[in-house]
């Protein structure tokens, strides 16, 4: 079988359910062959997130023109630094930011591009300011205030407009959580591709912070996602599939897209000790109180 082959159609769930965060216009074929394929499996809503002010406006024109399609906007954190300081290889983005060119436009370019995102933001079909937050793994020290910088500004953002944070967390938990309690956490605020421990899972329980896994919560070794997905609350557990990266196993490395939920929701429920009925029905009522549809 082909790593480059898309994994066949799963099962259809009974229960209509989310994906919680995707990035369709990474995805081959259209829009439109994306949801019937998710639709064909019961996934009838997707939230498609922006990383750069380019693909924000994307997410917000095709929110606008699918009603299952719902938009988040934001500069990726590994965007801020790039647009403050500069990128020769494009690359600060972790592959996903559009613009391949050095920007280098120091602090106000920065502010432009926020001001982008705050009017995007504004838009009813917009639904989430994200994915936004720290991520340590690919910007080295150089680049953290102006991570810091832009993710502060987010949660305004999305505290002006009434909107989701969505929090990109990679190797900076201890940071994330300490901006969030000193700026002040929006009413509802989702951490994307969860990806601290059971301790932390705790701790985001008690702030009332919603939990997103995706498909590396089914890897070989990812116990640590298990077992704070087991102590994670039913009420604040969401499925994403962070399309077209993580895929669930048994197809890891292939592409993904939002018709292989129903592969990681079935993980997360054995995790959780319920059917996926259950657990379906959850995570359906939770991303739609995150994202207020």
């Amino acid at each position: 079988m082909s790593r480059t082959e898309p994994p066949p159609l799963p099962e259809p769930l009974r229960v209509p359910v989310a994906d919680s965060h995707t990035h369709l216009d990474m995805q081959d074929g259209t829009v439109e062959e994306g949801l019937a394929r998710a639709a064909a499996v019961n996934v009838t809503t997707v939230i498609q997130v922006g990383c750069d002010v380019q693909g924000s406006r994307w997410a917000a024109e095709t929110a606008a023109a699918h009603p299952q399609v719902h938009a988040a906007v934001a500069l990726h954190p590994n965007e801020a630094p790039r647009i403050v300081l500069g990128d020769p290889g494009g690359t600060s983005g972790g592959g996903r930011s559009r613009q391949g060119a050095r920007e280098g436009g120091g602090t106000a370019a920065l502010h432009e591009a926020l001001a982008e995102i705050d009017a995007l933001a504004a838009l009813e079909h917009v639904r989430g300011v994200g994915e936004t937050g720290l991520d340590y793994f690919r910007t080295g020290p150089e680049g953290v205030a102006a991570q810091e910088e832009s993710f502060r500004a987010h949660i305004e953002i999305a505290k002006r407009h009434g909107k989701a944070l969505v929090i990109h967390d990679r190797e900076a938990h201890a940071d994330v959580l300490r901006i969030l309690a000193d700026a002040g956490a929006p009413e509802r605020t989702v951490f994307h591709c969860y990806s601290g421990d059971a301790d932390m899972a705790r701790t985001c329980a008690e702030a009332g912070y919603f939990m997103s896994f995706a498909g590396n919560m089914t890897f070989k070794n990812a116990q640590p996602l298990r077992d704070a997905l087991a102590v994670a609350p039913m009420e604040l557990v969401l499925v994403e599939t962070d399309a077209p990266f993580l895929t669930p196993a048994p197809y890891r490395g292939r592409p993904n897209a939002p018709y292989l939920i129903p592969v990681t929701l079935r993980a997360m429920a054995a995790v959780k000790g319920v059917d996926e009925d259950t657990l379906a029905s959850a995570v359906a009522d939770n991303t739609a109180c995150a994202f207020d549809y």
